[in-house]
């Protein structure tokens, strides 16, 4: 059996954006002829604003917050209670004074099941704020620099460069591997991250194929028509 394997935000939508509903459509005619799961860094509530409950659950089996908020359905099947301590979120809040970004909006550092997301810009930016950093960070690759700092100030978790404006982090061997590790036989991966750092890496490497998305949905759609109908 073939597993497919999503990422949602960059590469199911377009980044932060909504399903097309065109393509919304074509993913439930195909998942319902292949064998289907999603592997994303978001919680349950942001994957369904993105691509709605009935997508979401058409698949077998949803792992959001990568890998460790595991549903299929409605049904929760599993979670992870894992939690930054006092003192990464300092040594967190002391790299984004570092940073010293011009426009931060607030919320840069949220507390998920499993996993941390952090966000130099902010959670609340609008899209010009959003669109501006994105640009700022294409120069600045400041994520990477926090990344680089975090895991080399502490060994029990891992922080990993995440969609446009985010980093995630999460327990060592609590990345999106561990939604391909559960797989069986052939596994083709689909994700926006799978460059070395990204949050995509460990399960795209772990795949039997993997697909680098740098042109949202529109890609992914062309390379499904393409190669697996």
């Amino acid at each position: 059996m073939t597993t497919f394997l999503f990422d949602v935000d960059g590469t199911l939508t377009d980044a932060r954006r909504t399903i097309d509903p065109e393509f919304e459509q074509y993913m439930l005619d195909f998942v319902q002829k292949h064998h289907c799961v999603i592997v994303t860094g978001s919680d349950r509530p942001k994957t369904l604003e993105q691509i709605g409950e009935r997508l979401t659950n058409s698949f077998a089996r949803v792992y959001h917050c990568s890998g460790n908020h595991v549903f299929e359905g409605n049904t929760e099947i599993s979670r992870t209670d894992w939690s930054l301590n006092a003192e990464q979120i300092e040594f967190l809040e002391q790299e984004l004074k570092h940073i010293n970004y011009s426009e931060p909006t607030g919320n840069h550092i949220e507390q998920r099941v499993g996993t941390a997301n952090v966000s130099i810009v902010g959670r609340n930016a609008d899209w010009d704020q959003r669109a501006r950093y994105v640009e700022w960070e294409r120069i600045n690759c400041a994520r990477q620099l926090i990344a680089i700092a975090y895991n080399e100030q502490f060994d029990d978790s891992i922080a990993q460069v995440a969609g446009e404006t985010s980093i995630d982090i999460f327990k060592i061997g609590c990345d999106k591997k561990q939604a391909v590790d559960q797989q069986k036989d052939t596994t083709i991966f689909f994700g926006d991250n799978c460059f070395p750092g990204g949050n995509d890496h460990t399960a795209a490497q772990a795949c039997n194929v993997y697909h680098q998305i740098d042109r949202g949905y529109k890609q992914t759609r062309q390379i499904l028509k393409k190669r697996y109908i």
